[in-house]
């Protein structure tokens, strides 16, 4: 148990090892430590303060996180692309309106359409200027943040080439649904600030009531660390804990 401790410490404070680095580029002469030590100097402590339990309760808890954390990036980032292809083909349809040529207002509005919404309107472009299939064009497009845009403008520009509607105005109606979609998708984030909030709240109580414990002498640490009810108790609970948090995130998401 010692041994641990102490390894994860030396972990911890590893120190930068000044003759390297001497020969390293002004820009990079701190040695960055690897990811996995940290973690390994992480495990290591909580292994040698709490036992197995503590480990897997904070296993269960940190990779929870990790997920609800990547979640909220890719929903960040999927709504930024998706609001920059709605200004592009706010574009398209202002190139077109003024007399240029599908693939012309296309290229013309990828230019100022930050990625990947631009790839988008490329791939557009190119199909119309080489008389191909646009809507396959845009299907075959391996987008993971534009999905369910892409398919929607794919079956847009369909009806448009397969019953003669105004590409513009079809185009300004996907504009239009998509901001609607985007604005609506702020609404709901907003009204589920409180619950969120509210969450986040009651998943903290737990922690605070072991802390009221320790003052008042209890010693709920000593239980849960130091003993084999204790050690199940807290895996238990840092179970349904992670289950609270990935639910909260999946009801209170548009």
């Amino acid at each position: 148990m010692l041994g641990l401790l102490l390894l994860a410490t030396a972990l911890l404070v590893w120190p930068h090892i000044k003759p390297i680095t001497r020969l390293r580029p002004q820009k990079n002469r701190t040695i960055p430590i690897p990811r996995w030590l940290w973690t390994l100097a992480a495990a290591a402590v909580i292994y040698a303060v709490a036992g197995v339990g503590g480990l897997v309760a904070a296993a269960v808890v940190a990779v929870t996180v990790e997920r609800i954390r990547r979640r909220t990036r890719h929903e960040r980032e999927r709504r930024t692309a998706t609001e920059a292809l709605s200004s592009g083909l706010g574009g398209v349809v202002d190139e077109l309106r003024a007399g240029a040529h599908a693939a012309a207002a296309a290229e013309g509005a990828a230019q100022d359409t930050p990625s990947p919404a631009d790839e988008v309107l490329r791939t557009a472009a190119a199909a119309v200027r080489r008389g191909g299939d646009v809507e396959r064009a845009l299907k075959e497009i391996r987008q993971p943040l534009l999905g369910a845009a892409v398919d929607q403008l794919a079956r847009a520009w369909h009806v448009s080439t397969r019953h003669g509607v105004a590409l513009a105005d079809v185009l300004d109606a996907t504009r239009r649904d998509l901001d609607q979609r985007a604005a609506f998708a702020r609404q709901v984030r907003a009204r589920m600030a409180g619950p969120r909030a509210s969450a986040l709240v009651l998943a903290g109580l737990p922690v605070f009531g072991v802390l009221l414990g320790e003052i008042g002498g209890a010693r709920p640490v000593h239980v849960l660390t130091g003993t084999a009810a204790g050690q199940v108790l807290l895996t238990a609970g840092a179970v349904f804990l992670a289950a609270g948090l990935w639910w909260t995130k999946r009801i209170t998401e548009p």
